[in-house]
C-alpha cells in the first residue's frame, strides 16, 4: 500500500522527538495526580475525556480548523488571539504559545515558510495548510498526539504501568476520531468550555510544590 509523503510529514510534527517541549507540560493534570483525584486508570481514562469533549479538546480541533482555512496571515492572527483568550490560565497561555512558537520555529526552518509566534493549534493548522495537507487527518493525529502526552505524563507521575496507558490511549481514540468529525463544520463562535475541574487544576498548578511539570 503507498504511503502518503503527508503522512509521514505529520507524525514527524506530532512525534513526541518533534523539539516543541511537549513532554515538560501536564496541562493541569499534575495537580489532579497530587490531590488524589487521579490514582488510577479508570480516573485518568474519565478525566480526559471532558478535558478532550468539553475542553481543550474540542476547542484546539477548531481552532486548527479555523487556521487551515485562513485566508491571510492577519486572519491566522486573529485566530492566534482567540485562541490565547480561551486559555483559562497564564500556564496554559505560556503552554500554548510556547509549543506553538518552537513548532512553527522548527518547521519553518525545514520546510520553509516564516516562523510565526502563534498558540500551537493555530501554528499546526497553518502549516498543514501550506503543505496542503488534509485538515481532518491533521486534526485527528494533533488530538491524537495531544491525548497521548497527558497519557504519558500520568504513566509517570501516578504512576501508571506502560499497558494501563496505551490502554487509556486506545480506548480514547474512538472519542478523538468522534470530536474531529463533530468539528467539521465548526467555527470560532462554537468554541467553548465545561472542562472546569481541568480549568482549576490548571490554576491551582502554578502554586504546586514540589512539581515536575510546567503546567
Amino acid at each position: 500500500m503507498p504511503i502518503e509523503g503527508d503522512i509521514l510529514a505529520l507524525a514527524q510534527w506530532l512525534s513526541p522527538s518533534f523539539p516543541v517541549g511537549a513532554f515538560a507540560y501536564s496541562h493541569g493534570l499534575e495537580t489532579a495526580i497530587h490531590d488524589g483525584t487521579i490514582a488510577m486508570s479508570e480516573g485518568l481514562q474519565t478525566w480526559l475525556e471532558d478535558v478532550l469533549r468539553h475542553g481543550t479538546g474540542r476547542n484546539d480541533c477548531i481552532l486548527l480548523r479555523a487556521a487551515h482555512a485562513a485566508p491571510t496571515p492577519d486572519d491566522l492572527s486573529q485566530i492566534g488571539d482567540v485562541a490565547r483568550a480561551f486559555c483559562g490560565s497564564s500556564e496554559r497561555v505560556l503552554e500554548t504559545t510556547l509549543q506553538g512558537t518552537a513548532f512553527s520555529t522548527t518547521a519553518a526552518a525545514i520546510w520553509g515558510g516564516d516562523a510565526a509566534d502563534l498558540p500551537y493549534p493555530v501554528a499546526v493548522g497553518a502549516a498543514s495548510a501550506a503543505m496542503n495537507i488534509d485538515v481532518t487527518t491533521t486534526a485527528a493525529m494533533f488530538l491524537h498526539a495531544f491525548t497521548s502526552n497527558l497519557v504519558t505524563v500520568a504513566v509517570r507521575a501516578v504512576p501508571l504501568g506502560q499497558t494501563e496507558g496505551q490502554a487509556v490511549l486506545a480506548a480514547l481514540a474512538p472519542l478523538c476520531l468522534a470530536i474531529v468529525e463533530e468539528t467539521e463544520t465548526a467555527t470560532l463562535d462554537d468554541l467553548q468550555s465545561t472542562a472546569f475541574l481541568s480549568d482549576i487544576a490548571a490554576m491551582r498548578h502554578e502554586a504546586l510544590q514540589p512539581r515536575i511539570f510546567r503546567s
